[in-house]
Order: structure tokens, then C-alpha cells, then sequence
């Protein structure tokens, strides 16, 4: 073991497990049994009812907020990483071959006050699961090397979310709010502490040795588990795991003295941000403060507020308002948020959310508001319950507080005691100007006098019928959800008009019905925690509705006309318009370079066709759109003739005769004209656009055109070779262990087949997004820029190495094994099953599961290696690169400079002769292939 243990073994308790039984006034139905060890370990198991699927979740009482002293913030998050690092038992290479063999996927996340590690198997892989997760908690083993590789790996991850300016701006206001406690810095940590991590090895282990100890540990077990066979389980290799003895004392924050105003002026154009903070009580599962602060914010700035209303929808000032009120262990702050189109109009929004804030002071909620809250709160954590891993995953976000299984049920109840009174008292105990944090961000100018804070009393008012083929997934949930599939996407979109898709399938569902405003459906949906939303793709727009089935009749005769009627209001197509404009401009090319680097390498690969702009658009494009343009595609594309619809939960067959009903008035038609396949562009050699843009890292996509889908028959085979190759945010996969994991160059390294778009925000791709044509890519998440030329040849390497070897009879059977299993993680959500199974029927193939099951089960390697040859090149490939130093990189890749790397720990000799052969490796660019693109030009026209 790498750290030292005093005391003696304790014993396990001999206690019974005592089963926790739901009431009728319970959130969550279920049964739960739970025991405490000696050692101090609580146990929770939870059948779910959800067969075939285990959720297995640890958190532990450890997050940014244990992190005392100086010069150490950072480590809760820190350990995230290295509990991946593995044990003298289980070497991580024999640890994720473990958990590759049972088909799972697992992740972690940090936050404030906990630290929670997560798996998801098949349920006859239980017993073998708890055993590694039992060794690497009480063996984490690791070197001085390893420790660094992972430190850089970390400061790769605080580089990454550098871009984003919500990042940034929470950051900020967090060390403005708190002096003394450990809130003052978020879970990444201060930047300072984090560059200076690689020299804190002997530290680590101290922070290891304090926290990662059973009394602060609970095992969440939920799906198709029996409990006392279970628990048995984790005695048999968690019981002898030894009790700390550490006791720290957290800083308390004393009393704010605000108002506090700060500004973070930011490099690059993006829209103004003004956030406000309000220090806000701890968490309680029986004090009412926080939760009727919650309560009170979510009805004062969420999206049936009138200020929302007022701002997004009729004056059209922003295009984002959200708040926010997270449950801490210790008095935390609640955020308001608004992203102001126009930085002169920063002032104007200022003192709006003030007179909010103050009049929340005077004036109490009614009750039919805070029973609409209620009603909201409870049926939307219900409606997000529909998966063994989610019950699990909302039982560890409370269970961490006081490690019982009781602490949501008991926060539900409090909530559903709430009166207008309590909410009152907690705006005017925490709503006051002492406690007031505000934070803004621009890349120019504010307007005079933002600093200058009014005094909240100051701005109160002074004295003076269709023949539709259903398909139906029926079952106990009563959540019901339905899709509607139109086959009109961005590929549909008119010369000169990008963008014309997506904005009209926002009109549809952001713009309301001829008979309702969208803030009025948006009141309506709220006590009924409905919803009804739009994706579009290139080929397909969905639109799903999900919906209680208690208010099933009520939310339909709201939500549908939406589609069957809209609405297309002047003021609602300037305000979607903007925001499209926006998520263009600013979410996509300006705040994210690794989403912007993916969908600049589609766009190239099919330049011409249909798929050669972003679903977004262009800024031109959707210049040119116009409120009638909307309208025709919107007559034109979604009719009856061409709409598939599936349904799922507990459906009966009075409700999809009624939708069936509904839909008939639908335009009658036979849709666009279908679109041809695209024919993507195979590039000759290396074809290189580096995009310049002012960013601390590189990010790096490349790939080729295919014409495998899911109808053809090398999907299976290529599905294993990406999966072999970079499984999306998995460890144990080719690219990320000679990339990420060996190296610590970057975040993940990973492949794909078919679009994911949204991937660095997903574990999982959403359905419907079928296209005729794909894409193979290698997505390198960003790295330092002076290793980018190196990262490009390890990656080609890497893929031409693939190639040219091919899997071994072991790696094939490993990976078929794993797809085996994980085919039935990734379609485990209600909303997983129903857009797959619309998603076959788009494809013309049997249902997802049934396809790659059989696919797989016929395959040899040679099939796969095979296909992989036919498909795949590591010679012919577009690239994207986007950096600061564009010309520096254009210049080392057209003289095939040496690229070296150089490592903050000591690395194996054979692993530093590797990289000097990579280094040196020709990739022979011609200047004429690598082309330089400032950053703004990107999707222009």
C-alpha cells in the first residue's frame, strides 16, 4: 500500500439491514434497505424494477470545500482523476480491462461537497464490480510520475473550460462572495494551485489519507439487485476498509458586508453578462430557508416569470436568464444570471433584476404560484426518473448530506410545506443588499455607473383525423413521451437561407400558437412539469413531448397547436433569430473550440452539398431569412404524408387515438422533395484548415467521408473499430491511453462513426439524427500548443498503426463483449428507446439493440479488420486546427519540423524512443494543402 494506517481492523457490524419503506408522501417509490458497518460504510440498496441494469454509485463526503489550506485547492477534483490511476492488485490497464468486460460505462464528477464515482453494468457483473471498486478505494496506488502526467491532464481540463466566459464569471464572483471559507474558490481550483500541482505528490497522499475513508463514504447499489445478497457483497471486500481519525474545521464565512461589485473584462467578442449572487442558507432537510429560497428565485426569473418574459420575449434585451439556488452543506450563494445582447443595454437589465429582487421583499407569492412551483419542482425530478443510473445518480446527489436514504424524501416534504410566508421571510432575510455579489463580463464598454449598486428600496415604486402507423413502447412509467419525425432538416435548407430548418422548428416550439403566447403555454406547463421541444439535424427535425400521464388531455390541447398552429409573431422570430444568431456566433465559434473544430470538419468534408453548412446556419443565411420564409417551410415540410410519431410510458389506446386525432390536422402533403445523398470530398493527403482564434490550447479534429450507415452492413464491424479505437469518454480505448492516459496531453481522445453533435456536453449521442452519409473523425481534445504538431502525428500514427495491424483475436473479443452489453446502456432511457426505435425505422433496419447484437455475433476479426481497411486511411484526411498561432503552426507542419514533447515527471525509456520516432514522422503537408482562417470568417457564408 502507498500510505500508512493506524489502528486496528474493525470489526463488521452484525446489525440487521433495515429496509426503508416509501409512504405515500415520498418522492421516491422505491423500497430502500440500508445498513451502516462497523467501519462506519453506509449501505443503501435500491431495486429499481429496471431489469438487466445495475447502477452502482460512491460518493464521498469530499469535494472543494474540504480543501483548507493555502496553496491546495483543487485536490477533491484532483482525485476524480487519480482513483482511475489503479492498485498493486488492479494496474489501471487490468482495471479498465475489467470493467470493459462487464459492458460498462463510468464517469465521476466533483462538485463543492462531494466526490461521486459511478458505474453502470449489467447486473451479473455486480459481485465483480464491488470487488475493484473495494481495492481501489482502500489501495489507490500510484508514483511521483504518474501523479504529474495526471496534474497536466488536469491543468488541460482548467484550459479547456477557459473558453467558456460563464466559467470565468462564476469563478470570479465565487473568490469576490467568500474571505474565509472554501467556497471562495469553485472545484477546479485556484489556476495558480494548479499549475503548481506537480510538485504536491507527498501532499496528495495526505489529502488521500484524510478524506477517502468510510465514515465519509456511502455505496448507492440500485436496479435488478436483491438487497441482503447485496450487501453481503460489499462485507465481503469493503468491511475490513479502516476508519479515519482526521478532523478538520471548515472556515466560517463571517457576516457580508456588501453590496461587492466586480468585472472581468474578456479578450474576445461575446455578448455582456450580468450575474447577481446573493449569499443563501445550507442545505436542510428540515429548516424551510433554502428551499423556499428556491423556490422563490425559480418563480421570479424562470422561464414563467414575468421579468423573463418581459426581457427575452417582448423587448428582446437578452438571450439568457436563469438562476440558481444549489444545495451546499454550508451557506452557499444563489446566482441570478442575464446574457445581454447589446452592452449598452447592460444597465437597463441591471436594474430590472434589482426591482425584481426588491419587490420579492414586500410583495409574497401567492398561493396558486407556489403551488404551481411545487407541482413543477415534484413532477420534473419524477419525469428525469425513467433509468436505473438516474435514480441512482438523484439518490447520491442528497444522499451525500447525511448519507440516509430519508434526506430527499424529507427535503420533498418540507418543500411540499411551504407557504407564501416562508418564502417571504427567506427574500427578506437573504435578498438584501449585504449579501449582494454582482459580477459582469464583457469583451468592451459598459455602460457608467454599473458599479454603482442603487440600494434595493430605492427602486421600489414610491407612496402616490390521420392515418398515422403508431409506434407504442408500453409501459409502467408514468411519464409519457412522444416524438414527432419530420424528415426536413438543414440539408433542406434553401441557397442563400441557412439556418432555415432550425429557425423554424424553434418558431414551432419556442414561439407559441395562434391562440397562446409562448409565456402563456410556458405558465401553463409549469405546474404540470410538461414540456415540448425541438432538435434538428441535417436530415430530420424532432419535435418530443413529455408529459405526466395525469395531465396528458390538458398538456396536449396546449402543446400541439404549437406545431399545428403556430403562432409566427413578429417579436418572437427577431427574438429566435438572435438567439440562433447567437448560438452561432457565440456558443459555437466563439466560446467552444472543440464543438466549433468538429462541425468545421463536417462542413468541409461535405463543402457542396447539403451538408457543407452547420444546422445553425450561417450569419448570412440567416440574415436573409424572413418571417414568410419560415412560414413556407414550415406549410411545406411538416405534413401529415411524412410525419413518424412514437409513444412510450404507460399509454393507452384513447391516447394515441387522440394524437392520431390531432395530427390529422397537420398541412395535408407529401413533404420536401427528398434530399440526394451527399458526396463527401476524400481528401489527397493531409488537406489542413487551421481556423486562428485568441485561445489558450489547440484543438484538433480530423476524418474522412463515409458512405457506411446503419442500413449498410460494415456498420457493425466499423461500430467495433471506433469503439477499439476511442470509445466517446472512454478510458480504457486505444487513442486515449496512448494519447491522454500515457502522456497526459490532453482531456480524452476519442472516434466516431456517426455525428455526435453536442459531444463534449453528452456521454451518450441523442437519437434522431440519421443522415444518409458520415463521417469518420478523430476528435483530439485540445492540447498545449506547442504539442499540437506532435499530438497530429501521435493520432496518425496511432489510426495508420490501427490499420495496418489490425485488432488481435483478443481485442476483438474484449470489445464485442463490451458492445454486447453496453448496446443496452446507451438505449436505457425511455427517450433512448423511442427515438431508436424511430430512428430503424428512418434506416429501414430491425430495432438498434436486435441490429448490433446479430451484427456483432456474426463477426470475425478478419470481417473487422477488413472493413476497417476498406473504410478508414491514415494517409487521406481532412484536418481542423484552431489555435492562436496559426502562422507558427502552418509553418511547422509544411517543414515536417521535428515536434518533441517534453514530460514534467520521468517517463520509460522505450515510451521516450516512441515519441522521438512519432516526432520525426513526415507527414509531407503541402504548403498549397494548409490554409489559414481567421476565426470570424468561419461559417460567414
Amino acid at each position: 500500500m502507498s500510505r500508512l494506517i493506524s489502528g486496528f481492523i474493525t470489526p463488521v457490524a452484525f446489525a440487521m439491514a433495515s429496509p426503508a419503506m416509501a409512504t405515500p408522501a415520498d418522492l421516491l417509490p422505491f423500497k430502500a434497505t440500508e445498513k451502516t458497518l462497523a467501519n462506519g460504510l453506509k449501505i443503501i440498496v435500491v431495486p429499481t424494477g429496471f431489469p438487466n441494469i445495475v447502477s452502482v454509485q460512491i460518493p464521498v463526503q469530499t469535494g472543494s470545500r474540504n480543501e483548507v489550506e493555502p496553496g491546495k485547492s483543487g485536490f477533491a477534483h484532483f482525485f476524480e482523476h487519480m482513483m482511475f490511476r489503479g492498485t498493486p492488485t488492479y494496474p489501471p490497464e487490468k482495471y479498465q480491462d475489467i470493467i470493459t468486460k462487464a459492458g460498462a460505462r463510468q464517469n465521476a464528477y466533483t462538485s463543492d461537497d462531494l466526490t461521486n464515482y459511478y458505474t453502470t453494468f449489467a447486473k451479473e457483473d455486480l459481485e465483480t464490480v464491488l470487488k475493484v471498486e473495494a481495492d481501489r478505494f482502500q489501495h489507490l496506488s500510484y508514483g511521483e510520475d504518474v501523479f504529474k502526467t495526471e496534474s497536466r491532464a488536469v491543468l488541460g481540463e482548467y484550459n479547456k473550460n477557459s473558453a467558456n466566459p460563464f466559467a470565468k464569471m462564476y469563478e470570479v464572483m465565487r473568490e469576490s462572495a467568500f474571505d474565509t471559507h472554501t467556497y471562495k474558490h469553485t472545484t477546479m481550483g485556484f489556476i495558480k494551485d494548479i499549475e503548481d500541482m506537480p510538485n504536491q505528490y507527498a501532499y496528495s497522499k495526505v489529502f488521500f489519507d484524510r478524506w477517502y475513508r468510510p465514515e465519509r463514504t456511502t455505496i448507492i447499489v440500485a436496479g435488478d439487485v436483491e438487497p441482503q445478497k447485496t450487501i453481503a457483497m460489499i462485507e465481503k471486500y469493503w468491511s475490513t476498509w479502516r476508519r479515519g481519525s482526521y478532523k478538520s474545521e471548515i472556515p466560517a464565512e463571517p457576516a457580508s458586508k456588501g453590496p461587492v461589485y466586480r468585472h472581468v473584462p474578456w479578450a474576445t467578442p461575446t455578448p455582456p453578462l450580468v450575474a447577481f449572487g446573493f449569499h443563501a442558507p445550507a442545505f436542510s432537510e428540515r429548516n424551510k430557508e433554502q428551499a423556499a429560497l428556491k423556490l422563490l428565485l425559480s418563480l421570479s426569473f424562470g422561464r414563467t416569470s414575468p421579468l423573463y418574459k418581459r426581457l427575452m420575449q417582448d423587448e428582446q434585451k437578452i438571450d439568457q436568464l436563469f438562476e440558481d439556488t444549489p444545495n451546499r452543506v454550508d451557506p452557499g450563494l444563489a446566482i441570478v444570471a442575464a446574457r445581454v445582447k447589446k452592452a449598452e443595454d447592460a444597465l437597463y437589465v441591471r436594474d430590472l433584476v434589482l426591482q425584481t429582487v426588491a419587490r420579492l421583499r414586500t410583495e409574497p407569492v401567492s398561493d396558486k404560484a407556489l403551488a404551481e412551483a411545487k407541482s413543477a419542482l415534484k413532477y420534473g425530478v419524477i419525469r428525469s426518473l425513467d433509468n436505473t443510473e438516474q435514480i441512482a445518480g438523484t439518490l447520491a446527489s442528497f444522499v451525500h448530506f447525511n448519507r440516509s436514504y430519508g434526506t430527499i424524501n424529507n427535503y420533498y416534504r418540507v418543500i411540499d410545506s411551504l407557504t407564501p410566508a416562508d418564502l417571504h421571510a427567506a427574500a427578506r432575510k437573504y435578498l438584501g443588499d449585504e449579501g449582494m455579489v454582482l459580477t459582469t463580463l464583457s469583451n468592451g464598454a459598459l455602460p457608467a455607473g454599473m458599479e454603482a449598486l442603487p440600494k434595493l428600496a430605492d427602486l421600489l415604486p414610491k407612496a402616490g383525423k390521420a392515418n398515422l402507423d403508431i409506434i407504442v413502447q408500453k409501459t409502467a412509467l408514468p411519464q409519457i413521451r412522444y416524438k414527432l419525425l419530420f424528415p426536413a432538416g438543414s440539408a433542406h435548407d434553401p441557397a442563400g437561407k441557412e439556418g432555415l430548418a432550425a429557425l423554424t422548428a424553434a418558431m414551432v416550439a419556442s414561439a407559441g400558437s395562434s391562440d397562446r403566447k409562448i409565456d402563456e403555454i410556458t405558465k401553463a406547463f409549469f405546474p404540470m412539469a410538461g414540456s415540448f421541444t425541438e432538435q434538428t439535424d441535417k436530415e430530420m427535425t424532432t419535435f418530443t413531448g413529455t408529459i405526466h400521464k395525469d395531465n396528458w388531455k390538458a398538456f396536449n390541447d396546449i402543446a400541439l397547436p404549437m406545431l399545428l398552429s403556430p403562432g409566427f409573431r413578429e417579436e418572437d422570430f427577431r427574438r429566435l433569430k438572435d438567439a440562433q444568431r447567437n448560438a452561432l456566433q457565440v456558443d459555437l465559434k466563439d466560446n467552444n473550440e472543440e464543438e466549433l473544430g468538429k462541425e468545421r470538419l463536417q462542413t468541409n468534408v461535405y463543402a457542396g452539398t447539403g451538408y457543407g453548412h452547420a444546422v445553425l446556419g450561417t450569419a448570412k443565411g440567416l440574415a436573409a431569412i424572413t418571417l414568410d420564409d419560415v412560414r413556407s417551410f414550415w406549410k411545406t415540410a411538416y405534413t401529415q404524408g411524412v410525419v413518424k410519431v412514437g409513444v412510450s410510458g404507460d399509454v393507452s389506446d384513447e391516447m394515441t387515438a387522440a394524437l392520431k386525432q390531432a395530427l390529422a390536422r397537420l398541412p395535408e402533403g407529401g413533404g420536401l422533395p427528398a434530399t440526394p445523398v451527399p458526396a463527401g470530398r476524400q481528401a489527397n493527403g493531409l488537406e489542413v484548415e487551421i481556423i486562428e482564434k485568441n485561445t489558450r490550447a489547440t484543438a484538433i479534429s480530423l476524418g474522412l467521408p463515409l458512405t457506411v450507415t446503419r442500413s449498410h452492413a460494415d456498420f457493425p464491424a466499423l461500430w467495433m473499430v471506433k469503439t477499439w479505437l476511442g470509445e466517446h469518454r472512454s478510458s480504457s480505448a486505444r487513442l486515449y491511453q496512448r494519447i491522454r492516459e500515457v502522456r497526459g496531453m490532453n482531456y480524452g481522445d476519442y472516434a466516431y462513426i456517426e455525428a455526435f453533435p453536442r459531444g463534449m456536453f453528452q456521454f451518450f449521442p441523442n437519437p434522431n439524427l440519421g443522415r444518409k452519409a458520415q463521417l469518420f473523425e478523430l476528435w483530439i481534445r485540445p492540447v498545449a500548443p506547442e504539442n499540437a504538431h506532435f499530438a497530429l502525428r501521435i493520432a496518425l500514427a496511432e489510426l495508420d498503426k490501427a490499420i495496418a495491424q489490425g485488432m488481435s483475436k483478443e481485442q476483438f473479443e474484449t470489445t464485442r463483449g463490451y458492445l454486447m452489453k453496453n448496446v443496452f446502456v446507451m438505449t436505457s432511457t425511455q427517450d433512448q428507446q423511442l427515438g431508436y426505435a424511430l430512428d430503424s425505422q428512418w434506416h429501414g433496419t430491425p430495432e438498434f439493440t436486435k441490429l448490433m447484437r446479430d451484427g456483432l455475433s456474426r463477426l470475425t476479426v478478419d470481417d473487422v479488420n477488413a472493413a476497417m481497411r476498406k473504410h478508414l486511411s491514415a494517409k487521406n484526411l481532412s484536418v481542423v486546427m484552431i489555435t492562436k498561432d496559426a502562422a507558427g503552426l502552418k509553418d511547422k507542419l509544411v517543414s515536417d519540423a521535428v515536434s518533441p514533447i517534453k514530460y514534467d515527471g520521468n517517463k520509460p525509456k522505450d515510451l521516450l524512443d516512441e515519441d522521438a520516432v512519432i516526432g520525426a514522422m513526415k507527414l509531407d503537408i503541402k504548403p498549397e494543402a494548409v490554409r489559414i482562417t481567421p476565426a470570424a470568417q468561419v461559417f460567414a457564408e
